[in-house]
């Protein structure tokens, strides 16, 4: 019981309820572009989206709120935003599907990565700066491309920002993913030695 009161209670830091605030907004936005394409207010949550993703992270130093809760609840938000909004902008053909695919085999790479780790008894593999700059890359990328969907003199403007954020962030993202494939690779080569040894 303590410990689930402890849970709540990082819940309801500042940084917490801003990820949860992020993770609440993932089926508005998909019933937003999909449903009634009401393409401002879809744009609007990504952009907060964004600004949360940031936000979060400084304020939790910031105010000396990092938790274990945070630690599970920030990465799950952005996996969770970035595969919503590949598959939304993938159905409204917004970006095509050899953009698309890559970026969703990297992530049920990560997840298989995961279940051995864990089988294994191992945390996780450990964020690294590319991880999170990919991620940032792309929660940026997404607002332009909303835009590019139309012929108005504002998505002729954002296009080229776009398809620039996007290229860069799905590089970024596919590298930061075959690091943490290497992690996890190191990680039970490791573990067999240390058996073979023993």
């Amino acid at each position: 019981m303590p410990a689930e009161q402890s849970l709540a209670r990082q819940a309801l830091n500042v940084p917490n309820m801003l990820s949860l605030l992020r993770l609440a907004g993932v089926p508005v936005f998909l019933w937003l572009v999909l449903g009634p394409e009401e393409d401002g207010w879809a744009l609007a949550i990504l952009i907060f989206s964004a600004l949360t993703d940031w936000l979060d992270g400084k304020l939790a130093r910031w105010l000396n709120q990092m938790s274990r809760l945070g630690q599970l609840l920030d990465p799950a938000a952005d996996r969770l935003y970035i595969l919503a909004t590949l598959v939304a902008f993938l159905i409204r053909e917004i970006v095509p599907w050899w953009v698309v695919v890559p970026l969703i085999v990297r992530e049920a790479v990560l997840g298989a990565c995961v279940l051995v780790l864990r089988r294994k008894g191992f945390a996780p593999p450990e964020v690294t700066y590319i991880g999170k700059g990919a991620t940032f890359v792309l929660m940026y990328a997404f607002p332009f491309l909303l835009v590019t969907d139309g012929h108005s003199a504002l998505a002729a403007f954002a296009r080229p920002v776009a398809y620039a954020f996007t290229a860069w962030g799905a590089v970024l993202y596919l590298w930061s993913g075959a690091l943490y494939v290497i992690q996890t690779v190191r990680a039970i080569s490791r573990d067999r030695g240390a058996a073979a040894s023993g």
